[in-house]
């Protein structure tokens, strides 16, 4: 005869706090799951959910019953409600959400949907698959057959990648091969990184008289993003760089914009982002020939309010860096490169600061976004000492950084960042780097 505790099953909860196992009789009501969930997680204000994207809403029924909905090993997710305060399960009258005044009974059966852009929900319904045609050496098939020589390849192929040197996936190419498993992505979740402590742990006095391995954050390994959210940056037509350069050209100093446009599906690179740009708002801001500060904006609603009327949004930023070598020649000096830097610790700072201003909508995060998709445009010298605009975008690890206020400039080397030390004030997790000698 099977005993009481074999007969029960393990349900998997995942929730902001990491997964719990939870045993319960497949008898047992979805309200006895709810307390059981309650009690091990110590939470109130939640709601469980069988998809990832908190979809398919499990009820707190008295009268279903969990074992014909779940079986042994499934995983469900739990998702909190904010400024809720009632125990969804603390009475037993809780069995009909629709019973609630207006809102909160929405809060309790709507879960939160999230609206991806356009461009997304296109790449979204797109295969993605790189199609090659019939080799005339290798393949020795009729026309309408196919072989391993010229069956299409999936977006993410790397030796397609390198044969086109494309550096960096596509976001949509990264998330096909992340979900591209025997469990096809059924446990894949973008989360961003957190490097601030975990508040409400019990178990020791808040930082910094205590702290523990449940609520202190990772260390940190600087790394290369192998994906990017946007691939290419295009101008709708020239007049609107050279009008935004008119400023440099007439003072000598330097001058930044906000770019407002539209982002697009790029063929160039598989299920690829192209930011199409079709202006450049430059906001008040002081400017001297080695420096930018900006101003407060009265403006910005006005500008924003047109920009959406306009069916246009802010896309990324601008901002030149020209020092004038030959005024007869019209050339200017090349200041950035392999041999100096890219971008300086202060421009990918703030590059970080309006990453995390415009999030990127994700159904595969639990918080709903995920990365950004704006995008840092620096104008500066080329090699050939000509006006030269290169397009850029930090790392998730700079942006959660600069979020948490781990990351600050120095004073002598514009091309190093430093990071803070822990205080008593605030704990910063230890961030190291590798190096690659290739």
């Amino acid at each position: 005869m099977m005993s009481k505790s074999t007969s029960n099953i393990l349900i998997r909860v995942q929730s902001p706090e990491g997964i719990k196992r939870i045993e319960i009789s497949p008898k047992s009501s979805f309200k006895q799951l709810y307390e059981s969930v309650q009690k091990v997680l110590k939470i109130d204000g939640f709601g469980l959910f069988k998809e990832r994207n908190f979809s398919n809403e499990l009820y707190a029924n008295a009268s279903q019953q969990v074992g014909i909905t779940l079986k042994h090993g499934d995983m469900i997710y739990l998702k909190q409600i904010a400024g809720s305060s009632i125990r969804r399960t603390s009475t037993a009258s809780i069995d009909n959400f629709e019973n609630f005044p207006g809102s909160l009974a929405d809060n309790f059966s709507k879960p939160n949907i999230v609206i991806e852009d356009e461009v997304d929900q296109l790449l979204s319904k797109e295969d993605g698959l790189i199609k090659r045609g019939r080799d005339s050496k290798l393949c020795h098939h009729a026309s309408n057959g196919c072989c391993v020589h010229c069956s299409p390849m999936e977006p993410y192929d790397e030796s397609y990648l390198k044969e086109h040197k494309i550096k960096h996936l596509s976001f949509h190419s990264y998330i096909r091969k992340q979900t591209s498993g025997i469990d096809r992505g059924k446990y894949v979740v973008f989360d961003d990184i957190n490097c601030r402590i975990k508040t409400g742990c019990r178990e020791h006095l808040p930082w910094p008289k205590g702290i523990c391995s449940k609520c202190q954050p990772s260390a940190i390994t600087l790394n290369r993003q192998v994906y990017r959210h946007v691939d290419n940056v295009m101008f709708e037509n020239t007049n609107i760089v050279e009008r935004f350069l008119n400023y440099w050209r007439t003072t000598g100093h330097q001058r930044m914009g906000f770019l407002y446009g539209t982002y697009e599906m790029n063929t160039d690179v598989p299920l690829g982002i192209r930011a199409k740009v079709a202006a450049i708002y430059e906001p008040p801001q002081e400017t001297t020939r080695d420096s930018i500060k900006f101003l407060d904006d009265e403006a910005i609603d006005d500008v924003e309010e047109v920009a959406k009327a306009l069916g246009l949004r802010k896309v990324g930023w601008i901002f030149t860096d020209l020092i004038t070598d030959d005024p007869a020649a019209g050339t200017v000096k090349q200041l950035r490169g392999i041999e100096t830097h890219f971008l300086t610790a202060q421009e990918c700072i703030t590059a970080g600061e309006l990453q995390n201003r415009h999030p990127n909508p994700c159904k595969y995060s639990s918080n709903g976004t995920f990365g950004s998709k704006f995008v840092t445009v620096c104008v500066t010298g080329d090699k050939t000492k000509q006006v030269h605009m290169e397009g850029y975008a930090v790392s998730a690890q700079c942006m959660a950084l600069v979020r948490d206020n781990c990351l600050v400039p120095t004073k002598d080397a514009p091309e190093l960042g430093y990071i803070r030390e822990s205080s008593d004030k605030q704990y910063v997790p230890d961030v190291y780097y590798k190096v690659s000698d290739k």
